[in-house]
């Protein structure tokens, strides 16, 4: 990535980030290696972290918070450092492209996503009183949040949901539950949207109101977690609600205006996935073509084969448009421009393209890049899960399409 992009002060701050985590997270990590080597001891038999897991985030966020990283994105009126999405782009994919993939004490631990923990934009929407309450254990990385949304039959049509609160003196009453919920089975606290009005939600016009939720309250429970791609654990989870009773002063925003609470810095947060996903294609693409200049088959590096050559080089053509995308997309939304195609042009592009770079990088490496060891495959992985949240491929092609139907091209 083009570094002349980015202002000074942004690159000091990528510079003290790599310095942090060499520093304070390799030892630990180095410490513990007997725990992440496997995660047959990183998991327990419910698919959750163990608690020596829990507890090794729980410190590194903590490291994070005092240094300052933690919160370095959080809205300036609640505490945090401000960073827009520009910084956004470039740290998120800094920190991905210098370690790679398969770091539980790094993703999204030391810089967390907006909407999972740290002090996320959807926070500037509660009281004041209670916000004061919460906020510094929030803000310090000790408790975290979870953000709940989705529903069994509830992805990408936010529309369809079920969950119901209903108003009951100075309570709501929530029932329902929520599924693929990123921190769901860890988190101190959820926020939570549930449907206050049928009718104007039967008209698509609002009828969504967020909660702020402690997890140790009475009807709120954790179903399971979500166990995806093969992985024995996961950091999502189902859900559920019953009889959840929520004091009015915990509602996120105006009643039946969730939505637009929920949307709260989505932008910025598609943006940062996909940096995360292209800085780790960087790395995946880094070791290809290190690999191919020592890798030798019938008495030549296996660089030098044109095959090999075409994986490297159409991986180099995804990497460049996806970065260009990415710098240029935060540019506009630093300057405060409307950038809906753009964003969502950026999130697919991104997810995909860096898919497609570890399956080449894989495919460079041959049997070696099947393995654990290196790391690709938990890479591939990863990549692939991201072309699904926050929107999939599928359904930003659409937003881009309806976009440019009605206002032309505007990039």
């Amino acid at each position: 990535m083009n570094l002349s992009s980015f202002p000074e002060d942004i690159v000091q701050i990528g510079e003290s980030l790599i310095r942090f985590v060499e520093q304070e997270i390799v030892p630990i990590e180095t410490a513990n290696k007997a725990i992440f080597a496997s995660e047959r001891t990183m998991f327990d038999e419910t698919g959750r972290f163990t608690p020596a897991v829990e507890a090794l985030k729980r410190d590194v966020r903590m490291k994070s918070a005092e240094a300052g990283f933690y919160t370095m994105f959080g809205p300036e009126e609640i505490g945090g450092g401000g960073l827009g999405p520009l910084a956004s782009v470039y740290l998120n994919w800094l920190l991905s492209a210098h370690c790679g993939p398969g770091r539980t004490l790094i993703h999204p631990v030391v810089v967390p996503s907006p909407f999972t923990n740290g002090l996320s934009p959807l926070l500037t929407f509660l009281d004041a009183d209670v916000r004061a309450g919460h906020l510094p254990q929030i803000a310090s990385g000790e408790k975290t949040l979870c953000f709940g949304l989705s529903e069994p039959d509830a992805g990408s049509d936010v529309f369809s949901i079920k969950t119901r609160a209903v108003r009951d003196g100075d309570d709501w009453v929530i029932t329902g539950s929520k599924q693929w919920i990123t921190n769901g089975p860890y988190a101190d606290y959820a926020m939570v949207f549930a449907i206050t009005d049928p009718e104007l939600f039967a008209q698509r016009k609002g009828g969504i109101t967020g909660f702020f939720v402690d997890t140790s309250w009475a009807g709120f429970s954790v179903v399971s977690t979500i166990p995806i791609m093969g992985h024995l654990g996961a950091e999502i989870g189902i859900l559920a609600f019953d009889g959840l009773r929520v004091p009015d002063r915990y509602r996120l925003g105006a009643v039946d205006q969730g939505l637009k609470v929920a949307l709260k810095g989505v932008n910025t947060g598609r943006l940062g996935m996909s940096a995360t996903c292209i800085g780790l294609a960087r790395w995946a693409l880094v070791q290809a073509i290190e690999y191919a200049k020592v890798r030798k088959t019938f008495g030549r590096p296996i660089a030098e084969h044109q095959a090999v050559q075409m994986l490297l080089a159409e991986s180099a053509s995804d990497l460049y448009a996806a970065e260009t995308m990415l710098v240029d997309c935060a540019l506009r939304l630093e300057r405060g421009e409307r950038a809906l195609a753009e964003t969502s042009l950026v999130k697919q592009h991104c997810t995909d393209s860096s898919n497609r770079v570890f399956d080449r990088c894989m495919q460079v490496h041959g049997g070696m890049g099947l393995t654990n060891e290196l790391r690709l495959e938990q890479g591939y992985r990863f990549t692939r899960s991201m072309r699904i949240p926050d929107g999939t491929s599928e359904i930003q092609k659409r937003t881009v399409a309806r976009d440019l139907i009605a206002n032309g091209i505007t990039f």
